[in-house]
């Protein structure tokens, strides 16, 4: 999803000390063993596994951009919390640099997953629980907020 932030505008304001945002949803369920899984997507280029992410949307809250990009990227549906339950940073790859990134997370809770959806073809998904889905992310951070989040879910 393209927003207000365009790929080549990046580096310039990353060497001009600019903030550069973005929004995740975390999407997660109750197993039939009633524990919490989280969802997990690959990335497009890289099958990384990460979050479905995106750029801020102009005109509409953080917390909405989230939930669309659930929808395209993981192909899912569902309740998404009011507020940001944390944030962490990554080293964004561009043709030539890296850039800093800061993503706010906002959780959903799953209720439908699409049997297709706009970029199925480019991603796969897992349902894992957190623990395992904090191993598999690249970022420390992330993989601390998986951890600690685990049980907040539990009572959502």
């Amino acid at each position: 999803m393209v927003g207000p932030l365009k790929k080549k505008n990046l580096g310039k304001r990353a060497r001009r000390g600019k903030p550069i945002a973005q929004v995740a949803a975390l999407p997660y369920r109750r197993a039939a063993d009633g524990d919490t899984e989280i969802l997990l997507l690959t990335s497009r280029q890289t099958g990384r596994f990460i979050l479905p992410k995106g750029w801020p949307m102009k005109g509409r809250p953080d917390r909405e951009a989230a939930a669309q990009e659930a929808g395209e990227e993981a192909g899912v549906v569902g309740t998404l919390h009011e507020q940001s339950v944390g944030s962490f940073h990554y080293w964004k790859r561009l043709k030539d640099t890296f850039v800093p990134i800061t993503v706010k997370v906002y959780p959903l809770h799953v209720q439908q997953e699409l049997d297709e959806w706009k970029e199925q073809k480019y991603r796969r998904r897992a349902w894992l629980k957190p623990d395992q889905a904090a191993l598999l992310v690249d970022e420390p951070e992330l993989a601390a907020l998986l951890e600690s989040i685990a049980p907040e879910l539990a009572h959502f």
